[in-house]
C-alpha cells in the first residue's frame, strides 16, 4: 500500500472560513429519531485491527457535522464480500499508523463497495451509542472536532456508488443523525471543509438525494432549499466563477488574468494564498488519481474575498 495516499488533518480545531459558515444547527433530542435502528457495525476486533498506539481522545460533546469521503484506493473493485472488506480497514488502518503516524484509523467509520460497514477509530462505535461523546479522527482538516467521517470505498470522481454502497451509506447516516441529534442539512461532503475533489463529484452530487432519503428516515421536514456551498474550481474550468476568482485575486495583489480560465497563474495565486495562510494541504485520497494543488475551494474562498463581503450572498450568486 505504499501507494496508499490519504489525507492529512489536524487534531481538533476549527475554522471559521468552514465551519462558521456552515452553520451549526442541530435538530432537538426530542425532534430526533430514537427508532432508528442501528446498522450492522462490525467493530474494530470483528476486522482484526490493531491496537492504537496512542490514547484515543473522545470530547465532551457531539460532532455537528456528518462527513463523506470517498478512499479512492481501495478502489472500485469488484469484490463485494465482508471478507474484502475487513481487509480494506486494516490496509487503511496500516497506511494511516505506519505511513501518517496517526494513532489509528483516521476515519470513524468505514462503508465497503459490498454494503459492509466497519468501525474504523477504537471506541467510535461505543462513544457513538452514547449519543453525547464524539470520538476525535483525523479526516478533516482543521475542522476533526466537529465532524464524524464515513469512508466510503473507491473513487467516485467519474463513477456511481454500488447499490449496496449507497443503501449502507443512508442507513448508517441515518442512525448517526439520530444518535447525534443531527439535522440532514448538515450532512456534507469533505471538500465543503477543504479544497479537495473527495468525495468524488458523482457522489457529491448525490449529497441531496442523501440528505432527502435520511430525512425520510428520520420523519424530519425539508428546509426550503440546501444552504450554498463554495463552488471548488479546478486547474483547467473556465467560466464566470472562475472570472470572479480572478478579480478577487487582483483585489489581493496577485497579477493574475481575468478571462475565466484557470491557468498556470491562477493555479500559482491559490496555492499562495493557501500557503500564505498556512493552511493544512489535505492530501486527500483524491491525489492519487488527480493533483490537486491549487484547488480553491471551501477553505480558500474566504481568504481572497474583501472585508465587509456578504459571504452568503456571493456563494449563493457562485451557485448559481
Amino acid at each position: 500500500m505504499a501507494d496508499f495516499d490519504r489525507r492529512t488533518a489536524l487534531k481538533g480545531g476549527l475554522t471559521v472560513s468552514a465551519a462558521g459558515l456552515l452553520g451549526t444547527a442541530t435538530i432537538s433530542a426530542a425532534a430526533a429519531a430514537p427508532g432508528v435502528p442501528e446498522p450492522r457495525i462490525h467493530g474494530t476486533a470483528a476486522w482484526s485491527a490493531r491496537p492504537p498506539n496512542g490514547t484515543i481522545e473522545v470530547q465532551n460533546h457531539k460532532p455537528t457535522y456528518i462527513v463523506v469521503h470517498h478512499t479512492v484506493e481501495p478502489g472500485n473493485v469488484t469484490d463485494y464480500t465482508l471478507e474484502h472488506a475487513f481487509w480494506a480497514s486494516r490496509a487503511i488502518q496500516n497506511f494511516h499508523m505506519d505511513t501518517r503516524g496517526w494513532v489509528d484509523s483516521g476515519q470513524q467509520f468505514t462503508n465497503s463497495r459490498g454494503g459492509h460497514i466497519t468501525e474504523g477509530r477504537h471506541r467510535s462505535l461505543e462513544v457513538l451509542r452514547s449519543g453525547t461523546r464524539h470520538v476525535l479522527g483525523a479526516n478533516v482538516g482543521n475542522n476533526n472536532s466537529t465532524c464524524i467521517g464515513i469512508e466510503n470505498e473507491g473513487l467516485y470522481s467519474k463513477e456511481d456508488v454500488t447499490p449496496a454502497l449507497w443503501a449502507s451509506l443512508v442507513k448508517m447516516v441515518a442512525y448517526i443523525a439520530s444518535r447525534y441529534g443531527i439535522s440532514p442539512e448538515f450532512i456534507k461532503g469533505h471538500r465543503d471543509f477543504n479544497s479537495t475533489e473527495c468525495p468524488g463529484t458523482v457522489l457529491y452530487n448525490r449529497l441531496p438525494e442523501l440528505r432527502t432519503e435520511v430525512r425520510k428516515v428520520l420523519g424530519s421536514a425539508s428546509p426550503k432549499a440546501d444552504l450554498p456551498e463554495w463552488p471548488l474550481l479546478k486547474p483547467g474550468d473556465t467560466g464566470p466563477r472562475v472570472r470572479t476568482a480572478q478579480e478577487l485575486l487582483r483585489a489581493r495583489g496577485f497579477a493574475v488574468p481575468t478571462d475565466g480560465l484557470f491557468e498556470e497563474s491562477t493555479k500559482d495565486a491559490v496555492a499562495a494564498v493557501a500557503a500564505r495562510n498556512g493552511l493544512e494541504r489535505d492530501a486527500c485520497g483524491a491525489t492519487a488519481a488527480t493533483d490537486e494543488t491549487g484547488f480553491l475551494g471551501s477553505d480558500v474562498w474566504p481568504l481572497i474575498v474583501g472585508p465587509g463581503t456578504d459571504l452568503r450572498a456571493l456563494k449563493a450568486r457562485l451557485a448559481g
